[in-house]
């Protein structure tokens, strides 16, 4: 389940104000849109995953969500990826130049 790691006090604030006034804790937010985007599944399919651990919430509700925090997901994931090097691994490929 990815969390936002809090690192320093900037950070903190900028989470509170991030999911400031949603009725939901940022961790079932945070968990519901990174099921969505991780296995793309539908609404209703997280609906029901969320139902089943407790967590009474709509596909509207889960839909508003993903909206809102697809960018800060989108973000977070190009700052952790390092990119591609010039090395490519190629396992049993056979070429043949003519």
């Amino acid at each position: 389940m990815p969390l936002m790691v809090l690192k320093a006090g900037n950070e903190i604030i900028r989470r509170m104000n991030t999911y400031k006034r949603y009725r939901f804790p940022p961790d079932i937010i945070s968990y519901a849109v990174w099921l969505y985007y991780r296995f793309n599944l539908s609404h209703r399919d997280m609906e029901d995953l969320l139902a089943e651990r407790g967590i009474t919430v709509s596909r509207e509700a889960i839909r508003l969500w993903c909206m809102k925090f697809r960018a800060i997901y989108a973000r977070r994931l190009k700052r952790k990826h390092r990119g591609y090097g010039d090395t490519f691994y190629i396992d049993e490929v056979f070429v043949k130049i003519i």
